[in-house]
């Protein structure tokens, strides 16, 4: 039953959601273009069978929305796995890979997984404000979005059995040469043809489910898993997405990323556009992750 869900993963589904998606979509230069991504998801989420909800908080005086569709679970509905992925982008860039690559994938996955009964609860969320902002004189910060829900989560108790970010998942090939961050501990991939999958100390486990999904559905993707001790303190790379909110708050977050500017020579530029992607590579990255939720969850 897993193997047919995985195999109604659409390449075409993901490109128009891509297609739709792409443009700068940004609070200060695209702020109708921001409401306008929101809405799509919002819509997208709510023509299937999921409770989908706007989750606010406040950046700047104002007010922005994570979109939140819910499966509550038959079993164990107080546990809970949430898959991420940030809807908005940089000033400059239409954020095809960063990150319209991830909501195509989050959007398809909640589309492939709508028949199943979970025995916990799993929550698709877009959330808002990854990219750096800039409020009043402060210093420049991220993830607002991702932020606000890991407080709401721990305001209200959840269960969090575990959080899946993905976070630009659509730029590889064999021909593509991988960079490294400074100080990584062990030796990393020479080409960038790998989907990283990237842990804290407490979230080792789920870097290695994830692992082991794609080799239990015999999936054709290359796997570069990474654990790091702590939170990813001594390798601040590695906290670059929605993700670290979480783990600064206990919870066990895996970010799944095609390693964006370690890789990629258009991230956060004019030039992130919708012809650069590999799609069937972000297909089989959507794959791994509804193989891992069912397992997780069922």
């Amino acid at each position: 039953m897993v193997e047919e869900l995985l195999n109604q993963v659409s390449v075409d589904r993901i490109r128009e959601h891509i297609r739709v998606l792409q443009g700068v979509r940004h609070p200060v230069a695209a702020p109708e273009a921001l409401e306008r991504a929101a809405d799509y998801i919002y819509d997208s989420f709510r023509s299937l069978s999921y409770n989908v909800e706007p989750h606010l908080f406040r950046f700047a005086g104002r007010e922005y929305r994570n979109i939140i569709a819910t499966r509550a679970g038959t079993d164990k509905p107080e546990e809970r796995l949430l898959v991420i992925a940030h809807y908005d982008t940089v000033e400059e860039s239409p954020g095809a890979d960063d990150n319209a690559s991830a909501v195509a994938a989050l959007l398809e996955l909640a589309r492939v997984l709508e028949p199943v009964e979970f025995g916990g609860t799993v929550h698709f969320a877009a959330v808002n404000l990854e990219e750096r902002q800039r409020e009043g004189r402060l210093e420049e910060t991220a993830l607002w979005g991702s932020r606000a829900l890991a407080a709401e989560a721990a305001k209200q108790d959840w269960q969090i059995a575990g959080v899946i970010v993905l976070e630009s998942i659509a730029y590889a090939g064999p021909s593509i040469v991988q960079k490294v961050p400074a100080g990584l501990p062990i030796k990393s991939p020479e080409l960038g043809d790998s989907i990283a999958v990237i842990g804290n100390a407490a979230s080792s486990g789920m870097v290695d489910r994830f692992v082991k999904t794609v080799e239990r559905y015999r999936l054709d993707l290359p796997v570069f898993p990474l654990v790091v001790p702590g939170n990813g303190e001594i390798l601040t790379d590695t906290r670059r997405s929605d993700h670290a909110p979480f783990w600064d708050r206990g919870y066990k977050a895996i970010m799944l990323t095609d390693t964006a500017d370690l890789r990629n020579p258009h991230y956060h530029q004019p030039t992130d556009t919708l012809d650069t992607l590999n799609l069937p590579f972000a297909a089989q990255v959507c794959r791994a992750v509804a193989g891992m939720v069912v397992d997780a969850v069922e």
